[in-house]
């Protein structure tokens, strides 16, 4: 798990010192060694920051192949590697290092773009290839790990970090239209807040040559569609199939240098990950659990008696709302996003508790709900229930492409519909005629990938390939902030490649949601585990009480000069908002809550990027 760097000229030689700042911007990812490399004709570099994990001795990067025309530099874990390893030796390679990133480079030797199909695990890697004069960048198949580029002139820069770009020299200044996206709904796949910075989509690669740059799809999801012929297996040899694809994911994660903790909820997920970590380990795994300190969001009694059970060891990291309140500002400076919950905020506190506790690798649970239909709105399409709520106008290109609207789209559009009361109206007539909800279709293969599944997974499709990256994965940026490698069994592709092919009831049944991984798992839950619903991970509501830090902080910020100097927003509307929050309900205190925080969030942006 590292940081990593490149930048590619098409005509004049690259600033070294561009490269070398935009290094130093990722240390905090790496905090082990940063090192760099500039090929001789000096049109390419490759910078490297890391966190030593696997071969301590002789990993360093960036890493070259055997006559030295491949370079690479690698972020997060290839699993596995080790066979890997030893049929490219029978091939005749010859291997500098015991790294499992140096695989990459003879894979691509022997299959060129290909090799990706070798690779199992949570990457992004950025290849130089003289002899073809090709750069090649890669990003694993979920979007786990991030990568960033943009072109500037003749220039093109890639990054783990759009701060890392801006510290090359680009400049950094908001991207206007996804903006708007974003408080809609969510910027698309290949999209970010910052202008001119694209993502790598997941699943995708970036092929640059001295001509052009061209993104390519190498993996997608796959569903198969209704009628469709796929293996037919009784209940209970799915159970078990999972069981050892689980068993095997959490396994091959355990395998480090260094001590692999584990993060624990009160939830089946990070449950059934310890325990099968438990049962695989010769030592006690370490397992870290955020207490709260309001009862009803606090896991942490339900939390020790699963450590208990498995016989793990047990490390609170309790939390309050000062907490927040002091961590929220670096919280999304690292995460170069807005949230819509403090529970990012959490995660990132909790991993420096976790580094300064002596680890740099911890096993999570996230990602089950994304695979196994966990989340209360995959019940709600699974009944094809869009009866709940009023269907917003705006959603109504998405009914007529899909037939349907997924319910986790609809909560959105309502919850966030309170920011046409806030924007400011020049800002909200340029994009007037902009079909945010049209838009997030458009970027989909929607025709090969989504149309002719059920509901709920048409409805997964889209939560997984948008929400997952953009929200529920930016954690790792708060993770590596503190230089703690996260390892997610769940999103082992060989384990969805099994459950994408499972019956929908098998999923769901019932009330019980994720049931296969609840029989799966049974031997490693307690019963308290084994018969709760599904409870997300969520930190304590910033707005449930008036006289919290955190609750006075937003106050504060939002009636600040950096609030004025955002171009969105009419921020007398947004006065007369907070003016109203003390007398109003609770919940509808607690509804707004993430406009408010996406507010506090867009401040906190513009002045630590000075955008």
């Amino acid at each position: 798990m590292c940081g990593i760097v490149g930048i590619f000229s098409r005509q004049e030689p690259i600033i070294v010192e561009a490269l070398t700042k935009a290094t130093q911007q990722l240390r905090d990812r790496g905090p082990d060694r940063q090192s760099h490399w500039v090929a001789d004709h000096q049109k390419v570099g490759l910078g490297h920051t890391r966190l030593s994990i696997i071969d301590l001795a002789t990993g360093n990067q960036p890493i070259t192949n055997e006559d030295e025309k491949l370079h690479v530099v690698v972020n997060g874990e290839f699993y596995d590697y080790e066979k890997i390893q030893h049929q490219l030796k029978n091939l005749g390679h010859r291997l500098r290092t015991r790294s499992d990133s140096e695989i990459v480079l003879h894979l691509y030797e022997e299959f060129g773009t290909e090799c990706l199909q070798y690779l199992r695990g949570e990457f992004a890697f950025i290849l130089w290839d003289e002899a073809k004069q090709v750069l090649f960048a890669a990003r694993d198949r979920f979007g786990i790990k991030p990568l960033f580029y943009t072109t500037v002139g003749n220039t093109l820069y890639l990054a783990s970090a759009a701060k890392a770009l801006f510290a090359a020299g680009v400049p950094a200044s908001w991207d206007y239209e996804s903006y708007f996206q974003q408080l809609f709904i969510y910027v698309n796949q290949d999209s970010t807040l910052f202008a001119g910075v694209k993502q790598i989509p997941p699943g995708h690669y970036l092929l640059a040559t001295p001509n052009q740059s061209q993104i390519t799809r190498y993996w997608d999801l796959d569903y198969p569609i209704v009628n469709q012929q796929i293996p037919q297996r009784q209940d209970n040899e799915y159970i078990e199939l999972f069981r050892h694809k689980l068993e095997e994911a959490v396994q091959i994660r355990l395998r480090a240098d260094v001590p692999v903790g584990s993060f624990l909820s009160g939830g089946i997920d990070s449950s059934a990950v310890l325990g099968i970590a438990a049962k695989s380990s010769c030592d006690p795994i370490r397992a870290f659990n955020v207490s709260f300190d309001r009862p009803a969001y606090d896991e942490e009694p339900i939390a020790r008696e699963t450590a208990k059970y498995v016989g793990a060891d047990f490390q609170v990291i309790r939390l309050n709302q000062s907490d927040f309140a002091e961590h929220i500002a670096d919280a999304i400076w690292h995460a170069e996003t807005l949230g819509v919950n403090s529970h990012g905020v959490a995660r990132y506190i909790q991993s420096r508790v976790v580094r300064q506790s002596g680890y740099k690798v911890v096993l999570s649970g996230e990602g089950s709900d994304e695979i196994l239909a966990g989340y209360s709105h995959s019940r709600q399409d699974l009944l094809f229930n869009n009866s709940i709520q009023k269907t917003p106008t705006a959603l109504a290109s998405v009914e007529q492409k899909l037939g349907f609207i997924p319910s986790w789209l609809k909560e959105i559009a309502v919850k966030r519909s309170v920011f046409n009361l806030l924007l400011n109206p020049d800002y909200t007539s340029d994009y007037s005629d902009l079909d945010v909800y049209g838009k997030f279709l458009n970027q989909f293969d929607i025709k090969e990938q989504v149309l002719g599944r059920e509901p709920v997974i048409q409805s997964l499709y889209l939560w997984s390939k948008s929400i997952l990256p953009n929200y529920i994965l930016f954690a790792e940026r708060l993770e590596m902030a503190n230089a703690i490698e996260v390892r997610l069994p769940f999103l082992d592709h060989h384990l969805f490649e099994l459950v994408r092919e499972m019956p929908v009831s098998l999923l769901v049944r019932g009330m019980k949601e994720k049931y296969v991984l609840r029989e799966a798992a049974r031997p490693f839950l307690t019963d308290t585990v084994y018969t709760r619903p599904k409870q997300p991970f969520t930190a304590p509501p910033v707005t449930i009480t008036t006289n919290n830090s955190l609750y006075i902080l937003i106050q504060d910020v939002l009636r600040s000069s950096v609030m004025a100097s955002v171009p969105f927003f009419n921020q007398s509307a947004i006065a007369t908002l907070l003016d109203g929050l003390a007398t109003m309900k609770e919940s509808q205190r607690i509804n707004l809550e993430p406009a408010l925080l996406m507010l506090l969030g867009t401040c906190f942006l513009q002045s630590r990027f000075n955008l």
